[in-house]
């Protein structure tokens, strides 16, 4: 069913193969997002201020699975890629910090941006989501 391969059989037709690098190259180097810790802690506070609006303005007895269950989601997807950028090996680069950006903007897909046109692109979304859901509890308190 086997047979047992010699080494110098193997060395012969050229089969042995190099031993692979003692270590690989990373694929990833910067793990840091290059924004500020400021505008990352932002982000999710915006999103657990939605979550506490809508518990606060729908306090029903179902929906505390619910809301446990969103409240769980949003701070893995928070913890996590927190975790990955402080992870080892050590990461050699910093993010910047918010008098960084705000001083000397960013480069974006659409080209060079100011610190505070930047800052207004990254939170536009979460306060949205919280003046929505503020909105949503006001309509239904008022019906």
């Amino acid at each position: 069913m086997t047979n047992r391969l010699e080494k110098h059989l193997l060395v012969r037709t050229s089969e042995l193969v190099a031993e692979p690098l003692a270590e690989a190259p990373r694929a990833c180097t910067d793990r840091n997002f290059n924004l500020p810790t400021a505008l990352h802690a932002g982000f999710f506070g915006l999103f657990l201020a939605y979550l506490g609006v809508m518990a606060i303005g729908f306090p029903h007895p179902e929906m505390i699975l619910p809301m446990a269950i969103f409240v769980i989601f949003t701070v893995a997807f928070y913890v996590v890629p927190m975790l990955w950028a402080t992870m080892a090996p050590a990461n050699p680069t910093r993010s910047m910090s918010l008098d960084q950006l705000l001083g000397q903007g960013m480069m974006t897909h659409t080209g060079w941006t100011s610190g505070g046109s930047a800052v207004a692109q990254v939170m536009v979304m979460p306060v949205m989501i919280l003046c929505w859901g503020v909105a949503v509890v006001v309509i239904a308190a008022t019906v």
